[in-house]
């Protein structure tokens, strides 16, 4: 279908990824977003005069749409510390890969790999090369767990590595996770060339990493960004779609809905196309993540700017100061964090504050803490999950976010390629 004029509604990565795309190309386009500020489910949340995220997400090399963009909107921009693989739980592994050409750099990873005996890591190089010779597809999907088993992996192998690498990529415990989609991850991380794999820590908060200067190059482009603006109904006919914008009546020839998936029904239930589309979406489950910042009175250094814990509910730490330059500040990130769910914020930022006593030594007085729990932060990952086309069949009207048919998770990466899946269906 050919496009005079098309709507955006979300300005969450998914979105503003579609609106670039689309402005662009010279299409007219207006982002309708409810809340205000832009990022969604990864955006700046702003305690004490400090900006922070409202998830720590950790980029990886292989997320090459996420980054075309980013260089699309802010070009030559220093956005990211940029590290080869290295995965640190403190004292008890650690995995490195050297700047060597793919897949040399794996092997020797794994062959200098500190806290796995020799036919641990051969375990793990036999396990790789039997999902490299598979081309990384599962006749039938199962569980990551059922996975691991089958292949004989180790028990140390799976809590100092795959347990970690399924939970931060999948959001998802092993014991109900997709191995299809945990193989896709390692197919185009670990499995692919050696930027691949590479660590990209944000050095801004994930809204001025993307969707502000997003919204800037659409504005730029003559499209428009309208932030507290909440689209309360679509309804079709056959010259178009009319939304309904607190209120006030608008009229676009196609639309976008790049919404979070637990707000995506109630916009499609006056268009009888959308509905199969609509169940599929109800039938989701959640997994939630809880971020915990940590402000402390004086310099906190880590051994590294990203370093895992063992033992405690926090699986990773952030040292905001080597990464971004905030003096004092630690980000702690409970991914699949449903025990922690109903706990007490202070309880919890005890806590891992008391672990990361435990495993470095004394800290600072601690000036404040943040703990924000998002419940529903992405869909539960399990296999064979039937999830919705980016194209439902209803003329002019898409669907976007990490949540829509693809090979991956809920990552940034997935919310963006959907988003610029979405603009390139649209004439």
């Amino acid at each position: 279908m050919t496009a005079k004029t098309v709507a955006v509604i979300g300005g969450g990565y998914a979105g503003m990824a579609a609106a670039v795309e689309l402005a662009g190309r010279g299409v007219a386009v207006t982002v309708f977003e409810a809340a205000p500020a832009l990022g969604g489910r990864a955006r700046r949340v702003t305690v004490n005069d400090t900006a922070l995220d409202n998830g720590l997400h950790i980029l990886i090399g292989a997320y090459s749409e996420t980054l075309r963009l980013i260089d699309k909107v802010a070009p030559k921009r220093d956005s990211f510390l940029r590290l080869p693989l290295d995965l640190q739980i403190h004292n008890q592994f650690h995995l490195r890969a050297p700047k060597l050409p793919a897949p040399l750099h794996v092997a020797w990873a794994l062959l200098t790999a500190k806290g796995l005996r020799f036919e641990h890591k051969r375990a793990a190089a036999r396990f790789m090369n039997a999902m490299k010779a598979c081309g990384y597809r599962l006749a039938q999907d199962c569980t990551v767990e059922a996975l691991l088993a089958e292949h004989e992996q180790p028990i140390v192998l799976i809590e100092y590595l795959w347990a970690p690498l399924c939970v931060a990529a999948l959001n998802t415990p092993m014991q109900r996770a997709s191995a299809q989609v945990f193989l896709n991850v390692l197919r185009d991380s670990l499995g692919a060339g050696r930027a691949a794999s590479d660590l990209l820590l944000a050095r801004m908060d994930l809204t001025a990493l993307f969707p502000k200067p997003a919204a800037e190059y659409v504005r730029a482009c003559g499209g428009q960004v309208e932030v507290g603006a909440t689209v309360e109904r679509i309804t079709r006919d056959d010259e178009g779609f009319t939304l309904q914008v607190q209120g006030h009546s608008r009229r676009f020839d196609q639309v976008i809905c790049a919404v979070a998936p637990h707000r995506v029904s109630p916009l499609l239930a006056d268009i009888a196309e959308l509905q199969f589309a609509a169940q599929q979406i109800e039938a989701l489950q959640y997994e939630p993540i809880h971020s915990v910042w940590l402000q402390f009175d004086g310099a906190v250094k880590l051994p590294s700017p990203m370093i895992g814990l063992a033992g405690s509910p926090a699986q990773w730490l952030f040292d905001r100061e080597a990464i971004c330059g905030q003096r004092g500040l630690i980000g702690a990130v409970i991914s699949a964090s449903e025990e922690q769910v109903g706990e007490a914020q202070d309880d919890l930022a005890r806590r891992v504050v008391a672990d990361i006593t435990k495993a470095f030594g004394p800290l600072p007085k601690l000036l404040w803490h943040r703990v924000i729990a998002e419940k529903r932060a992405t869909f539960s990952c399990t296999p064979s999950l039937a999830r919705p086309a980016s194209q439902p069949p209803c003329p002019g009207f898409y669907l976007a976010g990490d949540y829509v048919a693809s090979d991956y998770p809920a990552t940034i990466e997935a919310a963006v390629r959907s988003g610029v899946m979405a603009a390139r269906l649209i004439r």
